[in-house]
């Protein structure tokens, strides 16, 4: 098989925590809160990681960056997900496009929808488009709707280096 698909989830409370920053596909919104999170709780960049993993089979975010390592604490999640790109080539598949969905009440994301994109396209050796990030609400419904956290929902195709038709 020469092309897979991969999905991933995140979800991260938002903190008390004034110094917190809050940070999206590897772009710091000013406007909000921060997450709560043993990395910089990224939640896209994170999303994206464990749809590239699971695309391979490769298990998940934790399985490659636990909460019981200490090196990771406070860590840059593109880093994180450039590792995983790079555990995606070692194994001769290519990411071909990512689609993340950023669900969140509060706060307006919209305006830095392009610079995430940005963020994300050169750690995924990508074109900015083979990358999109959407945001949504629930509504109000929910622990999401009630503004107690973000979540993301990420899809991602990967390919054999080389392409569909190329060697095997």
């Amino acid at each position: 098989m020469d092309l897979r698909i991969g999905n991933g989830l995140d979800v991260h409370p938002f903190t008390d925590d004034p110094d917190r920053r809050l940070v999206l596909a590897g772009v710091e919104v000013p406007d909000g809160p921060g997450l709560a999170g043993h990395s910089d709780a990224d939640v896209a960049a994170h999303a994206v990681a464990d749809a590239l993993l699971g695309a391979l089979a490769l298990g998940d975010l934790g399985s490659w960056f636990g909460v019981d390592r200490p090196e990771v604490a406070g860590a840059d999640s593109l880093t994180l997900l450039g590792t995983v790109v790079a555990g995606v080539s070692e194994r001769g598949w290519q990411v071909g496009n990512v689609d993340v969905t950023v669900v969140a009440q509060r706060p307006r994301l919209a305006p830095y929808r392009e610079r995430m994109r940005e963020r994300l396209a050169p750690v995924l050796h990508l074109e900015v488009d083979a990358v999109s990030v959407k945001f949504t609400t629930t509504d109000r419904l929910g622990f999401l709707g009630r503004a107690e956290g973000i979540a993301a929902w990420a899809s991602a195709v990967v390919v054999r280096r080389g392409g569909i038709d190329g060697p095997h």
